[in-house]
Formats: structure tokens, C-alpha cells, sequence
């Protein structure tokens, strides 16, 4: 039955040359890269993901940091379904299952440490992209998609194990 016209062009259309969800993706990144590196909240956000305790004995409300990364986190999450329900021209309920481990995959090989505290919107968008490279690939290799997920976790316990032991004294 498919969505209406509007709503079709918003995924599908072009600025530019370029398609509109990449001027998102390139406008977000740019956003969260300015407001992480630029503001306080950024580094509120830092220090709470680094030690929460530490963050409240400063004089950060870890609460509302954390309560205002879940909505900015939801919110994006939000726009990011409604550009794939536009660039599918519908709304089905399970079109993004596992792309959760894509984003894990993408902000773990970007260089963000597990344990918190640590991590740059520069190394995320590197991530994606070399995820994004290796879905392609897979793909193209017609590699199941089953076994694309278990390589993708497998990527990421690697750069997972990488990152422990570069921490380790």
C-alpha cells in the first residue's frame, strides 16, 4: 500500500547530489561533535560516562545528564526510523532489527572504550563507515546474513579485547 508521496521523498530524495538521510547523518555527526567537544553538557556527558561518582562529587547531576543523553539518544533514534520507514516506503516493525549491533560495532572499532569515559564522534563515524564497508562486502560476497552478524560480533569482541589490553598497566 506503501506511505504518501511526501513521506516517500523525504528518504528517497536528494540535496545536493547527495541523499537526504547522508545530509542527516553528516549534520548530526557535525552537531554531536561540536556539542560534545564544545560544551559543558559534552563534558558532562564525558565525565559521567568515565565515573558517575566522581562526576556527582563535582557537582554534575549525573541524573539529569543521563536522563538527557536517554532522550537525545531516543530522539535520534526516532528520526533515524522514520528516514528507513520513508526510504522503504513503509513502516514494518522489525526493519531495523540488529542494527543495534551495527551502532555497537561502529562506536566499539571507533576507538569508545566499553568501560566509559572515553571515546570521540570523529573514531564513531570512522567506525560506521568501516562497518558499513564490511557489511558491503559481505554482501556483495553474498555471505548469509546470519553469518554477516557473527562476523560483525565477532569484530566486535576484537576491538573490544584490543581496547583492554591497550588500558591494561
Amino acid at each position: 500500500m506503501g506511505v504518501a508521496r511526501g513521506f516517500a521523498r523525504l528518504g528517497g530524495s536528494r540535496i545536493a547530489g547527495l541523499p537526504t538521510p547522508t545530509i542527516v547523518m553528516l549534520a548530526v555527526y557535525a552537531v554531536a561533535h561540536v556539542v560534545l567537544r564544545a560544551t559543558r553538557f559534552g563534558r558532562h556527558v564525558y565525565a559521567v560516562g568515565g565515573n558517575p561518582e566522581a562526576a556527582r562529587l563535582a557537582g554534575i547531576r549525573t541524573g539529569r545528564v543521563v536522563a538527557a543523553t536517554y532522550v537525545l539518544c531516543g530522539t535520534l533514534a526516532a528520526a533515524a526510523g522514520i528516514l528507513l520507514a520513508s526510504r522503504m516506503n513503509s513502516g514494518q516493525p522489525n526493519a531495523g532489527m540488529m542494527y543495534e549491533l551495527d551502532a555497537i560495532a561502529a562506536v566499539v572499532v571507533g576507538g569508545t572504550s566499553l568501560s566509559g569515559g572515553r571515546g570521540s564522534i570523529a573514531g564513531t563515524f570512522l567506525g560506521a563507515m568501516l562497518i558499513a564497508v564490511l557489511r558491503n562486502g559481505l554482501n556483495l560476497l553474498n555471505v548469509n546474513s546470519y553469518v554477516q552478524q557473527v562476523v560483525v560480533g565477532a569484530v566486535i569482541l576484537l576491538a573490544a579485547l584490543l581496547d583492554r589490553l591497550r588500558r591494561r598497566p
